[in-house]
């Protein structure tokens, strides 16, 4: 009966390394994605730089990454604050002054054999009816694009490449998230090892009635 209940025990603790063990990364993809100011706070923008019109007094940003969807994006870093980037630029008739925030990404992030350069900003003064690519262009050229209009380079950098897939193992490990949520709503792993050991003890119970009912 010892021999069964360790077998039990056994199986059950490869059975719960199994499901306990975190889901593999998917591939990510290392590109430049672009981002609105909105209340103090970043948001993906819902159109690309080309499409999109801002407002004099808008603050955009840009930033190279490395991410699977936009849902997972690095947000750009530093000074994002209309005031501070196009304060020295005074306004002017027909006119529009957009500050961009340029985030050029961590080592991490870069193709293999480039250095980031510094994040940087950038108080572009373009027409009051350029969209964020002009804006964009009038202060960070060269801009590098591919057949699909997909922005793949800004000042340059990266030197190639354009949204190329990176393996999941190669990215950066996501931030720790509860157990619950890990595997997409199942089992966590602290309860699956709480079942285990109530299955053992009850197990372990068992072969105690039963050696007792013998020795009786």
């Amino acid at each position: 009966m010892r021999t069964r209940i360790a077998a039990f025990v056994l199986a059950l603790g490869t059975l719960l390394t199994v499901l306990g063990a975190g889901p593999a990364h998917a591939a990510g993809y290392r590109y430049w994605s672009f981002w609105e100011r909105d209340g103090g706070a970043w948001k993906y923008a819902t159109q690309g730089p080309s499409l999109a019109r801002p407002a004099d007094g808008d603050v955009q940003g840009f930033r190279f990454s490395v991410s699977e969807d936009s849902q997972d994006a690095a947000q750009p870093r530093g000074a994002a604050d209309f005031g501070a980037i196009c304060g020295g630029t005074p306004a002017r008739d027909g006119q529009k002054r957009v500050a961009l925030v340029i985030d050029f990404g961590t080592r991490a992030d870069a193709p293999g054999g480039e250095t980031p350069p510094a994040t940087r900003t950038e108080c572009a003064q373009v027409g009051a009816d350029a969209t964020s690519a002009d804006a964009l262009a009038a202060v960070a050229k060269p801009l590098r694009y591919n057949s699909d209009a997909l922005l793949c380079a800004i000042a340059g950098y990266p030197e190639a490449g354009c949204g190329e897939q990176v393996p999941g193992d190669a990215q950066k490990s996501p931030a720790p998230v509860p157990d619950e949520a890990a595997d997409g709503g199942g089992p966590s792993a602290g309860l699956l090892a709480g079942i285990a050991a109530v299955l053992a003890l009850g197990a372990a119970g068992a072969w105690q009635a039963r050696r007792r009912r013998g020795q009786s």
